[in-house]
């Protein structure tokens, strides 16, 4: 069994909570960044003419009058031996919901979002449907904690030396202002941050390959995920019997957030963990954007030194920030990072079975009568 740790009668400072306005501003900050994405990414031209593009295949995202008839025509993308083709749905690019889309792109990457969570949603009822009638989801995810916490802590010490409880021991102890940081920004930088980075990176990708390649690889991480918390339930520290030495830091009193609470949220949703998973992937985005791994080929680079080196540190310091961020509060144990940085590796790995959907996609235009936009990532290099 993992280490005891008993707690003392009365309960440390734990930092202060996050506001009880979270409740209400998230959504206002969500939407707000949603708004300004579109605002950012709408298609400045006045030019009516399109051309076929779907956001589930890789390509370049930016086209001129000169190859506007060639990719007009059915194009096509082999997955796995398997010949998708990409059908032509131009013929509705007249309908005003088309130019509505084709004026604001971003709309068709939000809808996907919206998809992401819609799938999120029903894990916690498919986790309780797969449960043991006569266990419980509850006692099946203690169980799976207490597995996580053993395994933590005697067969892979010498992997994770510090265990979670002294990790959130020492800002409570030592620096319980860090914490309130930490408590604050805890549902902030999960999808708040998350929609920025992704409204950010859809404006300064150089094309809508890149774009692809990232948004493909966070997506499928999340199926991932989804799949994970379906039929593997953990509980997360935080709600652990108390003489496992943890405290719930975030959800202290009156501290709110749409995020953290509510009948959607799957409370036993720790393995991997989703703010990891975002936040590897945005590290790893970042690395990328910096030029650094291009310098180290002697490939040449557009980026200054400082611009590289402000992306390299927020290559590294966003991942480490959020690791500290979601152990120091109690929601997730160090493995869940492990299994979030496994998970999101194999997911950029096998993103393009993401394109095997592409049919799905061909048939709600055609329910819809709708044509696809052209993305407008890449544009803001093509006008340099």
């Amino acid at each position: 069994m993992a280490t005891l740790f008993i707690r003392d009668a009365e309960t440390p400072d734990l930092g202060k909570p996050q506001l009880a306005s979270h409740a209400w501003l998230e959504p206002i900050v969500v939407v707000g960044i949603m708004v300004g994405s579109l605002i950012v990414n709408r298609r400045r031209d006045s030019s009516s003419s399109r051309t076929e593009y779907t956001l589930l295949e890789e390509g370049n995202a930016h086209f001129n009058d000169a190859n506007l008839a060639n990719n007009m025509q059915t194009k096509s993308e082999t997955v796995c031996g398997i010949n998708i083709k990409n059908r032509d749905s131009s013929r509705w690019a007249q309908h005003i919901h088309s130019k509505i889309l084709q004026k604001l792109p971003f709309l068709v990457e939000m809808f996907y979002w919206s998809m992401n969570y819609l799938f999120y949603s029903v894990t916690k009822a498919t986790a309780q449907w797969l449960s043991p009638a006569d266990i419980g989801v509850v006692a099946v995810a203690r169980g799976h904690a207490i597995d996580v916490l053993d395994f933590e802590h005697k067969t892979a010490s010498w992997i994770f030396p510090i265990n979670e409880a002294d990790f959130q021991s020492f800002f409570i102890q030592n620096h319980p202002s860090i914490l309130t940081m930490f408590n604050r920004i805890y549902s902030l930088i999960h999808i708040p941050g998350t929609v920025l980075f992704l409204s950010w990176y859809y404006y300064v990708a150089k094309n809508h390959a890149s774009f692809a390649l990232a948004r493909r690889t966070m997506t499928l991480g999340n199926l991932a995920a989804f799949l994970v918390f379906c039929i593997y339930p953990l509980m997360p520290p935080r709600l652990l019997p108390d003489s496992y030495g943890f405290y719930d830091t975030v959800r202290q009193g009156n501290a709110e957030s749409i995020w953290v609470g509510g009948k959607s949220v799957n409370q036993f949703a720790a393995m991997p963990s989703l703010h990891f998973t975002y936040a590897f992937v945005i590290g790893c985005t970042f690395l990328h954007h910096s030029g650094f791994l291009q310098r180290l080929q002697r490939k040449p680079t557009q980026k200054s030194r400082l611009t590289e080196f402000g992306f390299l540190a927020l290559a590294i310091c966003y991942p480490i920030l959020v690791l500290s961020v979601i152990v120091a509060t109690a929601n997730h144990y160090w493995l869940d990072a492990v299994v979030a940085i496994f998970t999101v590796t194999l997911s950029y790995r096998f993103n393009r079975v993401l394109i095997l959907l592409l049919p799905l996609e061909y048939a709600l235009c055609w329910c819809l009568r709708l044509a696809k936009p052209v993305p407008t990532t890449g544009d803001k290099a093509s006008r340099k």
